[in-house]
């Protein structure tokens, strides 16, 4: 239904006053592209990847695998775009080896080496600011020292004075990321790497009570907050030696927040910090085959017929030998991660799904007529 004139007459006199695109329609607004994590799993967890125009947080213990997921996501984007360019505020070490070794081209990853909270944050805002830049990313908050803080002798408090700035740049960095709602303008991706600390003066029940630092306002800001937790190591024996070897280990990621899709989803990806000999994988692998295989079977791409596994014309007998082809084929994983993510995202074939699913099984009491 159009607009009565006197709306339309309205809508175009302050757009004329203050600029196009000042007041537009819903309708017309280009919803951002999105980018991939480099895991299908996750991709699917976030509604389709990370959401364009957007920040997110990372959150996660020491090496549970944070800086990887974003070395990852930057490595399987400069794939797709070879313009693709990143802006990375480093106030810990920019890891030059560990980011090539998870594919990463540091040629396109310009780099601001510094703790400095005041002068880090404003850099941050100009990059977003300038419009030059696909990704911006800090790693990591809890490294940031303000001038505050800086100034203060050791056995000086400094309360809250991080958390401070920190809610300031984000009052700022909504209007610095802000870009055309005609999708005229280049999008972004925004990503925060934060660790978790205890909370101090509470108690929980179960479980240790955590927060993250920087304050609750970031809390609000960020579109999605991701937490990663490491589910178990991934070992293979070495000959010579008495105990198996640690060579990854499988991460769970919690969407805890997410704004653009369902919250509180899971995405499950086994990742490699060494060479495996005995599997083949290398050091900055993702377990693909395994990822694409468990999301097809889980959203009927990939048809089960006993232990045949039916897809794209193909058939192989086992899950194993299913992983391994798909891992050997690009062509397989760009087509099937394409049908997942169409499925995943329409929530009418998620139903159509779930009513072709097989009834759960009922307990034998209510089955003997006891419930």
């Amino acid at each position: 239904m159009a607009l009565s004139p006197e709306v339309q007459a309205w809508v175009n006199e302050r757009n004329k006053k203050l600029g196009p695109n000042t007041v537009v329609l819903a309708s017309d607004i280009v919803v951002p592209k999105r980018y991939t994590t480099g895991s299908l799993s996750l991709d699917v967890a976030l509604g389709g990847g990370w959401p364009g125009n957007q920040w997110a947080e990372i959150i996660g213990h020491e090496s549970s695998g944070k800086s990887a997921l974003v070395f990852k996501t930057i490595a399987a984007n400069q794939a797709i775009d070879k313009d693709f360019t990143t802006f990375w505020l480093a106030s810990e070490i920019y890891d030059t080896d560990q980011a090539a070794a998870l594919g990463v081209d540091n040629d396109r990853v310009v780099v601001t080496p510094t703790q400095e909270m005041e002068m880090g944050l404003d850099f941050l805002l100009d990059a977003a600011e300038s419009k030059l830049y696909d990704c911006l990313v800090l790693d990591s908050y809890p490294a940031m020292l303000p001038d505050q803080e800086d100034e203060n002798a050791m056995n000086e408090a400094t309360v809250a004075a991080g958390a401070k700035l920190f809610n300031k740049f984000w009052r700022k960095a909504g209007k610095a990321t802000r870009r055309s709602p005609d999708g005229t303008e280049r999008p972004m991706l925004g990503i925060v790497v934060n660790q978790w600390r205890d909370k101090i003066g509470t108690f929980q029940r179960f479980g240790k009570p955590e927060t993250s630092p920087g304050g609750y306002g970031k809390d609000y800001a960020f579109y999605v907050r991701a937490k990663l937790a490491r589910a178990e190591w991934i070992e293979e024996k070495r000959f010579g030696l008495p105990k198996p070897v640690k060579v990854g280990q499988a991460v769970v990621i919690e969407t805890i927040k997410n704004k653009s899709a369902a919250p509180r989803q899971k995405a499950e990806v086994d990742f490699y910090f060494r060479n495996a000999i005995t599997t083949g994988f290398h050091r900055g692998d993702y377990d693909l085959g395994k990822e694409y295989v468990s999301q097809g079977v889980l959203f009927g791409v990939i048809q089960l017929s006993g232990s045949w596994h039916h897809y794209a014309g193909q058939k192989w007998q086992s899950r194993a030998e299913t992983e391994a082809a798909i891992r050997e084929d690009k062509g397989l994983q760009e087509q099937l991660a394409a049908e997942v993510l169409e499925i995943s995202s329409d929530p009418r074939r998620l139903d159509d799904l779930a009513r072709a699913a097989p009834a759960p099984k009922r307990r034998k009491a209510a089955a003997d007529g006891q419930s």
